[in-house]
């Protein structure tokens, strides 16, 4: 019983380190393949017709203020006013009533002074990989301007090559390190999750009719 229970640990050790492995290669190799295509340099950023600006909630669990949604409002404001983009798709989660990330994107926006009619609601962008590869299938572009900090754009551009698209990352000022390591650290996990993604050919939770940007 003793020399089973021993084979099990072991099996199991074997398990997690493998997994401890993937989980540093897996993040490792995307922040490779995607670090000569994300800056925070505005003048680092090709001109492109369309912006992809990914959601996040616009007040934390405790009811304050998100820094993440508010600098991100800010680079996108900053990137549509510099003339690099033409149109802002917001994409994020509107899973129900009561929680509208694009709607409240779109309204930060607005007040920073983008126009109404260059921003392109996206309802269903529940995760980083529906935003991504909807803006191609339902939105029809090929070439993307991504909006978000900058560990966040590294999957979401690295996701977008892999998917077909010419992705540039323009990253929003982060926040300070101990407010946001949760976030980084389950940003970990969501890194090594990109690659069981593309190995199982896993899609956007909804399809829908295509939409034309002008």
């Amino acid at each position: 019983m003793k020399r089973i229970f021993l084979n099990i640990l072991k099996i199991f050790l074997l398990l997690f380190v493998a997994g401890i492995i993937f989980i540093a290669w897996a993040n490792y190799s995307i922040k490779k393949e995607s670090e000569t295509s994300v800056s925070y340099n505005i003048t680092d950023v090709p001109e492109t017709k369309t912006a992809l600006l990914l959601g996040t909630g616009k007040t934390l669990n405790n009811g304050m203020p998100n820094a993440y949604f508010y600098n991100r409002i800010k680079a996108a404001t900053d990137l549509y006013k510099s003339g690099k983009v033409k149109y802002i798709i917001v994409s994020g989660d509107n899973s129900t009533k009561d929680y509208n990330e694009p709607e409240d994107m779109q309204l930060a926006l607005i007040q920073q002074g983008v126009p109404q009619d260059k921003i392109i609601l996206d309802h269903a962008g529940f995760r980083t990989l529906d935003s991504v590869v909807r803006a191609k299938d339902i939105f029809g572009q090929t070439k993307l301007v991504i909006i978000s900090q900058k560990f966040h754009n590294e999957r979401a551009v690295f996701l977008a090559q892999q998917n077909g698209i010419d992705a540039f990352g323009y990253n929003a000022e982060d926040v300070n390190k101990y407010a946001g390591l949760k976030t980084n650290l389950r940003e970990y996990l969501a890194k090594a999750k990109v690659y069981w993604d593309l190995i199982f050919g896993v899609q956007p939770k909804f399809g829908g009719n295509k939409i034309i940007i002008p």
